[in-house]
């Protein structure tokens, strides 16, 4: 069968009403959901002129607690391109009309972020610097129920490719490098917090060392967001010297994508 849109998400359709109306299906909606996505997002790369293997999807834990760290990081040729966050079918994929406070919290920490693609499966939205890029769309048919009759609306695969696509841009002034540091500051700082409250050992472990060296006083608060603030000028003034992008790695996974992000938008504002 010729892979096109309409084929991808009738297979989408197949897969999704597979899995959700399986009886012995456990966890939460949107996990049923995870593999016929990535299978989706694939063949819409591919249809994009992608070549095979360029485009990753890396799924995170499900830790339903976790407000600060989407479902999925994505990564092209290697490198990081954006996050895609899944959510129950029917919840919708405007956060800007969510209602429960757990996911309302989630957006306001998430549209930091440059690069975002919202879906419950049924509908897309992409999200770049905290701006919806084009309009909501919505698939004809319900992948609950549909099945092979799900079809793609107009403007779908424009959509997934500026997704895929997505390039910083370098900031036109040290307001507005100011402004995006900020923000993906501002990120990781609740992300190293949300971390402490859950008792990670390297970060309690450094927040230790960090009182016993340097801040007695200092609350959790205050630690995560001096270890924020340090990264993210540590990654612009390593940026600024010319230090090899090896020398630049994250010594620890909590906020490491968010890094990568800093890293490449430092990396535009030097060109």
């Amino acid at each position: 069968m010729e892979l096109t849109i309409e084929t991808a998400i009738s297979e989408f359709g197949i897969a999704a009403k597979a899995k959700l109306a399986n009886p012995a299906a456990a966890g939460q909606p949107e996990d049923q959901i995870r593999a016929p996505f990535e299978q989706l997002l694939l063949d819409i790369a591919t249809l994009s002129g992608f070549p095979s293997g360029s485009v990753v999807p890396v799924g995170e834990s499900s830790v339903s607690d976790l407000k600060t760290r989407p479902d999925y990081a994505v990564t092209v040729q290697k490198s990081l391109a954006g996050f895609v966050e899944l959510k129950a079918p029917g919840k919708g994929s405007d956060p800007r009309k969510f209602k429960d406070p757990h996911d309302k919290c989630q957006w306001e920490r998430l549209c930091s972020l440059p690069n975002l693609l919202y879906t419950d499966g049924n509908g897309f939205s992409l999200w770049q610097d905290g701006k919806l890029v084009g309009a909501v769309l919505h698939l004809d048919g319900d992948i609950e129920s549909s099945g092979a009759k799900l079809a793609p609306p107009p403007g779908l695969q424009t959509l997934f490719e500026n997704f895929l696509r997505w390039q910083p841009v370098a900031p036109r002034s040290a307001r507005d490098l100011a402004h995006t540091t900020a923000r993906l500051c501002r990120l990781l700082r609740d992300e190293v917090t949300e971390q402490l409250g859950l008792k990670s050992d390297a970060l309690t472990s450094l927040a230790t060392d960090w009182r016993t060296l340097l801040f007695p006083d200092a609350t959790d608060e205050r630690f995560a967001d001096g270890y924020a603030q340090a990264v993210t000028f540590g990654m612009l003034m390593a940026r600024a010297k010319g230090i090899p992008p090896w020398q630049r790695t994250a010594t620890s996974r909590v906020g490491a994508h968010k890094i990568q992000f800093l890293d490449r938008r430092s990396s535009a504002s030097a060109h």
